[in-house]
C-alpha cells in the first residue's frame, strides 16, 4: 500500500498539477481507508464496493460523525486512487464506480455587508510597519478575492502597482490576474515603501507579507491578523480569512459583475462553484426586499 500511495500521490502532483494542501488531505484520506482495511484484514486491491461503502458508512455512524463536505472529499480521493489503479492494471475492476458521498446541503456562506468591510478595513490604524501590512494585506484580500494561501503566498514581483494587477496562484499552482483597486493600490505603496523595508531590516525575502522577524507571514500569522482586526470591529463572529473572498464576489455580482468574469477573477475551474454567489444575491435581495417593501410578509 505504501508503494501504491507514493505513486499515486506522484502522479497526482506531477500530472494533474494538485495543491500541497489536497495532497496531504489525499494521503491522510488514503491512510485512514487503510486503516480500515487492515481491521478486515484486506489489502486496497482486494477492497470490494461493499468494503468502501461500509467504510463510508462508518465515517458517518461515528460518535463524532465526519462532515458531508470532508466525506465528499474522501470519495473523490478514492475514485480518483482507484481509476489510477485500474489505469495502471493494479487493478482489473473499479470498486468506486458505484460509489456515491452524501448529498450537500447548500449552504451559503457568510459575507460582510459594506459598512463591515469599511469598519474591518480601517480598523489597523497608524504608521507602524505591521500596521501597514495589516492594512494592506485586508485591502488586496478584499479587493482580490484571494484565498488565504494565495495571499501569503504572493512574490513582491507578482504585484504591479502601475498596472494595477496582481498575479495569484491558485490551487495546482495555476496563475490568474486580477485587477486591484485605487484603494488598495494605495494600500499597498503605503506598506511597500515604509512598511516592508522596516519588516525586511536588511534582509532579502522575496515574499509580499513578512511577519515581524522578516520571513514570509504563514498561514497561522494571517488568521491570527484578520481575526485580531475583526474583534476590535465587532465582526470576530462573522469573520475568517475566506469571508473576504466571498464578500468579494458577492459583491462584484451585485454591482453587477458577470458569472464567467467573476469564475475567472475566483479561480474557478468549474461555473458552477462560482454559482452559489447567485444564490447568495438573490437571499440578499429577498431579505432586502421583505424588510422594506410595505406589504411584503415572510
Amino acid at each position: 500500500m505504501e508503494r501504491l500511495l507514493g505513486d499515486f500521490l506522484a502522479y497526482m502532483e506531477l500530472e494533474r498539477g494538485l495543491s500541497r494542501n489536497t495532497l496531504d488531505a489525499y494521503r491522510s484520506d488514503l491512510l485512514q481507508f487503510t486503516a480500515f482495511l487492515r481491521r478486515r484484514r484486506l489489502s486496497a486491491t482486494e477492497a470490494t464496493h461493499g468494503d468502501l461503502a461500509a467504510f463510508l458508512t462508518e465515517l458517518a455512524d461515528a460518535p463524532a460523525p465526519v462532515a458531508a463536505a470532508t466525506i465528499g472529499r474522501k470519495v473523490a480521493c478514492l475514485r480518483s486512487f482507484y481509476r489510477h489503479l485500474r489505469r495502471e492494471g493494479v487493478i482489473e475492476h473499479d470498486p468506486t464506480a458505484e460509489l456515491h458521498g452524501p448529498s450537500k446541503s447548500q449552504r451559503l456562506p457568510r459575507v460582510l455587508s459594506r459598512d463591515e468591510v469599511a469598519r474591518l478595513l480601517n480598523e489597523p490604524k497608524g504608521g507602524e510597519p505591521r500596521a501597514l501590512r495589516d492594512r494592506a494585506l485586508l485591502e488586496i484580500m478584499y479587493a482580490c478575492g484571494l484565498r488565504a494561501s494565495e495571499a501569503i503566498g504572493l512574490d513582491l514581483s507578482d504585484v504591479n502597482l502601475q498596472e494595477g494587477v496582481v498575479c495569484a496562484r491558485g490551487k495546482g499552482s495555476k496563475e490568474r490576474l486580477v485587477p486591484i483597486g485605487r484603494q488598495a493600490v494605495a494600500a499597498l505603496e503605503a506598506y511597500c515603501q515604509r512598511g516592508r523595508p522596516a519588516l525586511l531590516d536588511g534582509r532579502v525575502e522575496s515574499r509580499l507579507f513578512l511577519n515581524r522577524r522578516g520571513s514570509g507571514l504563514s498561514r497561522q500569522g494571517l488568521y491570527k491578523i484578520v481575526q485580531g482586526h475583526a474583534r476590535s470591529a465587532g465582526l470576530a463572529e462573522k469573520m475568517s480569512p475566506h469571508t473576504l473572498r466571498h464578500t468579494f464576489a458577492t459583491h462584484l455580482l451585485a454591482g453587477g459583475c458577470d458569472l464567467r468574469s467573476l469564475q475567472e477573477m475566483l479561480g474557478h475551474a468549474d461555473l458552477s462553484t462560482t454559482q452559489i454567489y447567485t444564490h447568495l444575491s438573490a437571499e440578499r435581495l429577498k431579505d432586502a426586499y421583505f424588510s422594506a417593501h410595505p406589504r411584503a410578509t415572510r
